[in-house]
């Protein structure tokens, strides 16, 4: 018979199934895994339900998945598009307001979560706005979120630098209850729940966040390939964009937009070069972005890997036969893989976390755009800022800068140096002879010198972190009665 369940970790318990070591060595790939291998459950003889697919039980017992969406055809100028998009985030936005409710929302002076702020304050929600001010030299995303959080109606803004906020990497060395599977999602965890914190205190029931929205409005270059076919001017000008802008060597763009390939082949192509690091040669990607291995990964890593991958490119077909399309979609899931383990960890914190760009309607508005007129490189989100388009102050709109929080990665490695040790040295990675010990802890304790880079070690700690979690809590926390049984009938002995 067939045993579904919301969660693989429900029906992992109930049928004492073991962990699959290769689905487990797969997650320390970056930046990640290639469609099938990113939806598949860490546990065997689990299977998960596609995206955008339904499982379906008859009476008799007999399991079917069908489909209930669809990608819709990309056709639409980039005007009629954002007309869409706009209209699709409205709706997902208005569906979390409430009235007398009070709504957090991330503020961090980008186009996504600004964009979302301006949505709910729209629909008439009260916000309460929490912005993290990195300590990172240059950084304006302070500015752009307090020019947006004078424009906002009914706001309580709170503002964080980083001296307020625990370090990034705090609470490694704490054991929580599993998510349904590893996230990298670990450097900002304590950081997320110190604010989470902040907003319940000022009556906030729900938190919006702008993840997903570089996923959702930005398609890949992988587009590039059928572009050159049906547009080769177009596709020349587009490309000589991302080329400048990219530094790709002529020769490696020429090979790669002239040589896509069957989406089997690249699976099996990806076999052979898990090694090789994408960012040696940079360029268009096929099919979406190269899965490759760390330096500590062990050999038993690689050739677990490989043979999932091999294994997947005889019998798989790509979401889309366009290899640009295909890629979209497959960026887009990563998205809502990544939103689902937010809300998942955030609930369980009391303060859950949406992510209104992750909504099916506001990825099929998206998918309705020409690639090219959403995607080319002279300017940022261009979709995002049609959608936007006088809801949105023209100075967020037009923002060309973007920061990252690398002071903060580091600074926050350094801190937590003893405990990065102490995980090298009790790995449970090293333990199964998927990492190599020595790698793995130079890695961890000497990020200055890294040369897996940043992706790669959150993967790994993720997975680290998620298998400590595990053997800490072997039973769910949802399959365990929080009290005794009682009886139905008890029997008054005293009054015998």
């Amino acid at each position: 018979m067939t045993v579904c369940a919301d969660r693989a970790r429900t029906l992992a318990h109930l049928t004492d199934a073991d962990l699959d070591p290769a689905r487990v060595a797969a997650r320390l790939a970056a930046p990640y895994l290639p469609h099938p291998l990113a939806d598949a459950a860490m546990w065997t003889g689990v299977e998960t339900v596609e995206p955008g697919h339904a499982l379906r039980v008859a009476p008799d017992g007999r399991a079917y998945t069908s489909t209930w969406w669809r990608p819709p055809p990309a056709h639409l100028p980039i005007a009629d598009a954002a007309g869409l998009l706009r209209e699709a985030l409205q709706a997902a936005v208005a569906l979390r307001v409430r009235p007398g409710r009070v709504l957090a929302a991330d503020l961090s002076g980008g186009m996504d979560s600004t964009s979302l702020c301006f949505l709910a304050a729209e629909a008439g929600a009260h916000l309460v706005t929490s912005t993290q001010h990195w300590n990172s030299p240059g950084n304006q995303d302070h500015h752009y979120a307090r020019f947006a959080a004078d424009r906002l109606p009914h706001i309580e803004p709170l503002v964080f630098t980083s001296a307020d906020l625990p370090a990034c990497f705090t609470g490694l060395d704490e054991h929580r209850e599993p998510l349904e599977e590893p996230s990298g999602l670990l450097r900002n965890r304590a950081r997320h729940c110190h604010t989470a914190d902040a907003l319940r205190a000022r009556g906030a029931e729900l938190r919006l966040s702008g993840h997903g929205g570089d996923h959702a409005v930005v398609p890949p270059d992988a587009y590039l390939h059928t572009l050159w076919r049906r547009r080769p001017l177009t596709a020349l000008r587009v490309t000589n964009g991302f080329k400048a802008r990219g530094r790709w060597s002529l020769p490696a763009a020429a090979r790669m937009l002239l040589r896509t390939g069957s989406y089997p082949a690249w699976l099996a192509g990806a076999a052979a070069r898990l090694r090789e690091s994408a960012r040696t040669n940079p360029g268009p990607a096929p099919w979406g972005p190269r899965p490759t291995l760390p330096p500590w990964a062990s050999d038993q890593v690689v050739d677990l890997v490989a043979a999932v991958l091999r294994r997947a490119a005889e019998h798989t077909e790509p979401l889309d036969p366009d290899p640009g399309r295909h890629a979209w979609l497959h960026q887009m899931r990563e998205a809502g893989r990544g939103a689902a383990l937010l809300h998942e960890a955030s609930t369980t914190h009391g303060l859950p976390t949406d992510s209104p760009f992750c909504d099916d309607a506001v990825l099929t508005a998206c998918l309705t755009v020409r690639p090219h007129e959403a995607g080319h490189p002279w300017a940022y989100k261009p979709l995002l800022a049609a959608a936007m388009d006088s809801l949105v102050p023209e100075h967020i709109l037009h923002r060309t800068t973007k920061v990252h929080c690398g002071p903060d990665w580091y600074l926050g490695l350094r801190t937590h140096r003893r405990h990065l040790s102490d995980i090298a040295d009790t790995s449970h990675l090293a333990a199964a002879g998927l990492a190599d010990q020595e790698l793995l802890r130079h890695a961890l304790i000497s990020p200055d010198l890294n040369i897996g880079g940043a992706p790669e070690l959150e993967n790994t700690l993720g997975v680290e972190a998620w298998l400590r979690d595990l053997a800490a809590h072997p039973d769910p926390a949802h399959l365990v009665p929080r009290h005794p049984p009682h009886e139905e009938n008890p029997v008054d002995t005293a009054a015998r």
